[in-house]
């Protein structure tokens, strides 16, 4: 985004700021001294930056990369007792629980539980039954801080570039386990089509430049997540797929769940058919025409990719306003696996 793009940009949602931060004013009668006061700078101190890597945050970073103001993110573990939101990224908590705070710091601090891992892929959330969680950011629609990993915003082209298309369907797989349903799928899938397999758990890995390239060749994409769980669309269907210009086949959720995400007419689901051999047939003597129909989205929207812990970060702070006071999560295994 050039400087001229970002300045309106920022401008444009500097009336919506204005909105919250007065509707916000009139909460804090119902709760004085639980939030910062209108104008002032809300402090958002990260515990452990998640998977233990870092970001620069000199600088007001907020404003400068997503037009968000008065947000202030740290690291610096000393400020805790200043923050009006502290954040824990669950899979640092699962290796250090005892190295977090026995109580928040002041009665209007808030505390946030994040992962946008599936809950397959969640371990140690036992435990987790007191009051310390008051919301919670997740890839879940019901999540406090509902983040995906992708959207389709809107846009208007004429135009739908397609790759150049020289294999049929390709996988990049890092951990592959026989006991996956995903594994399962590909073993059927590949006994009637070819299916070209990259990444750490194949022969052929990828650097990270070769990755969405080299799947931009291949006319289907298997975006077949880990585990299957309700609202969990990863990075598989959104970059993977979509950004390289390769039509996704999905195995997760069900279709009418990831219809609340993308078109139907998008995707090819693997619930569609009654065998693998079944979908082979269908991917084999697909015509141009019905091949093309599947990128009729492009028309209308243009992938947005949230995968910039920053901005997820960041996010809090914009929807601090009207996020729900005094809610705590009594046990977060209980609602995580929805049970």
């Amino acid at each position: 985004m050039g400087p001229a793009a970002r300045i309106w940009a920022c401008s444009s949602l500097l009336g919506l700021v204005l909105f919250w931060n007065v509707l916000f004013l009139f909460k804090l009668s119902d709760h004085p001294r639980v939030s910062p006061q209108l104008n002032a700078t809300l402090t958002l101190l990260i515990w452990s930056w998640p998977f233990g890597g870092a970001a620069n945050l000199t600088g007001d970073v907020c404003s400068r990369l997503y037009c968000i103001t008065g947000c202030r993110l740290t690291t610096n573990r000393s400020l805790f007792s200043q923050a009006d939101v502290v954040v824990f990224h669950h899979r640092e908590l699962r290796y250090g629980r005892w190295d977090i705070p026995p109580s928040k710091a002041h009665p209007g601090q808030n505390w946030v539980w994040v992962s946008l891992e599936s809950p397959s892929h969640t371990q140690a959330l036992e435990g987790w039954t007191g009051d310390e969680w008051n919301w919670v950011l997740s890839y879940r629609r019901d999540a406090d801080l509902f983040i995906p990993y992708g959207e389709l915003v809107p846009r208007s082209s004429d135009v739908v570039d397609i790759p150049e298309k020289t294999g049929l369907v390709s996988w990049v797989v890092s951990n592959y386990h026989h006991s996956q349903a995903r594994a399962a799928m590909y073993r059927n899938l590949s006994r009637h089509i070819r299916i070209d397999v990259f990444g750490r758990a194949s022969r052929k890995p990828l650097c990270p430049d070769c990755l969405l390239p080299t799947i931009s060749k291949y006319k289907f994409y298997l975006a077949f997540e880990n585990s299957v769980h309700w609202d969990y669309i990863t990075e598989k269907l959104w970059r993977n797929a979509f950004l390289t210009g390769s039509v996704p086949i999905v195995l997760g959720p069900s279709r009418a769940n990831y219809q609340q995400f993308i078109p139907a007419s998008a995707f090819i689901h693997v619930d569609d058919f009654g065998s693998a051999e079944e979908l082979a047939t269908f991917l084999t003597t697909m015509n141009e025409s019905h091949y093309r129909s599947f990128f009729a989205w492009k028309q209308s929207y243009v992938v947005r990719l949230h995968d910039d812990w920053r901005e997820r970060f960041c996010t809090i702070c914009r929807r601090y306003p009207s996020l729900p006071q005094k809610k705590v999560y009594p046990d977060l295994k209980r609602w995580f696996w929805g049970y």
